[in-house]
């Protein structure tokens, strides 16, 4: 298993991650993700150290507190062999102050995580969302608060705009308070946003991308044709209108394109899609999940190879969207102002 440094951190990460959303299944959301209980979990984490993936997402939300309960059972007795990161910020019941990263909200989070997942430090913590009426300064005082009492190691943020992005970075250098090294992001084939401003972003500040969703809110399967109903099983039952959307005709442009590079290389369709992402840059690691065993082991076949660069390319034309102003203006400037990717 490759490491990287998370974002300009002296911190390495496993270049494939397990994102734990499927642990504990409350709540119809996150029945449709997956049910896995203690037992199930111990078995998907021990296949997991095997293969050098020490690294496990979670968050508060993700059902009512029981992925992170079930993740916390999961790996007792064996905390020093596993990164644990977890996310707070929205909302986790109806009173006032459980919403949002006011200094109240995050120490009582972080608490609270901290009891769940039986440990007395957090490896990544990062908030799940911006919250607009909270003065950054408020936020990142507190995480460094949350640092100096060893409850918290490295902070990052998930689902943030670049403007929120480097307001909050900005503050950090501004009174020294620790800066974020990480952005769980959503990216994908079929979900390409991230590279307009937070991938420039990213590599002019040192912040590594988390990618979460990698197959596209389960679109990138394999299981997903042209012409065909959605599988039995597919979480796009129930939540195909939760998550990020794409059209259907360049999701089966996508689609057609991953098929024929797994006839050449006989590799599986997600796994072409993770090793797409593996290439990219500011990439630090990329999120799995999976129901089961068979999953889990399908998805690991994303490393220890490469698509070749007429492959990436392939699969950058057939992924490829008109770039929202400015852009596409932008790309008319590449002389001195280049697109990472390209």
């Amino acid at each position: 298993m490759e490491y990287r440094h998370l974002g300009a951190s002296g911190f390495t990460v496993p270049v494939l991650s397990f994102g734990t959303g499927t642990f504990g299944g409350k709540g119809e959301f996150f029945q449709a993700w997956g049910s896995t209980d203690v037992a199930e979990a111990r078995r998907l984490i021990d296949i997991c150290l095997e293969a050098g993936v020490t690294m496990f997402d979670t968050a508060d939300i993700y059902s009512r507190g029981a992925s992170e309960e079930v993740l916390g059972q999961a790996i007792k007795g064996r905390r020093d062999q596993v990164i644990l990161s977890t996310k707070a910020t929205f909302r986790f019941d109806d009173t006032p102050n459980n919403v949002g990263s006011s200094r109240f909200h995050l120490i009582r989070a972080v608490e609270d995580a901290l009891k769940r997942l039986g440990t007395d430090y957090i490896d990544l913590f990062q908030l799940h969302g911006f919250d607009a009426k909270t003065p950054v300064e408020e936020v990142l005082s507190t995480l460094d608060t949350l640092v100096r009492a060893g409850k918290i190691r490295y902070t990052g943020v998930s689902n943030f705009s670049g403007w929120h992005l480097m307001k909050s970075l900005a503050a950090a250098d501004r009174y020294g308070y620790p800066r974020y090294v990480a952005n769980q992001t959503y990216y994908s084939l079929i979900g390409r946003d991230y590279e307009w401003e937070l991938m420039p972003l990213g590599l002019d500040q040192g912040v590594g991308a988390v990618v979460w969703s990698p197959l596209g809110w389960g679109r990138l399967t394999g299981k997903i044709r042209r012409g065909q109903p959605l599988p039995a099983t597919s979480r796009l039952h129930k939540t195909a209108d939760m998550g990020p959307q794409v059209p259907e005709e360049r999701l089966y442009r996508v689609v057609d394109a991953l098929d024929e590079i797994a006839q050449e290389t006989g590799k599986t369709v997600p796994q072409i899609a993770l090793n797409w992402l593996l290439q990219r840059p500011t990439v630090s690691t990329v999120l799995i999940g999976a129901r089961d065993e068979t999953q889990l082991r399908a998805n690991l076949g994303a490393v220890g190879w490469n698509l070749s660069a007429e492959q990436v390319a392939k699969l950058d034309a057939a992924s490829k969207v008109e770039r929202a102003y400015p852009y596409w203006h932008q790309a008319g400037f590449a002389e001195r102002n280049p697109f990472p990717t390209e």
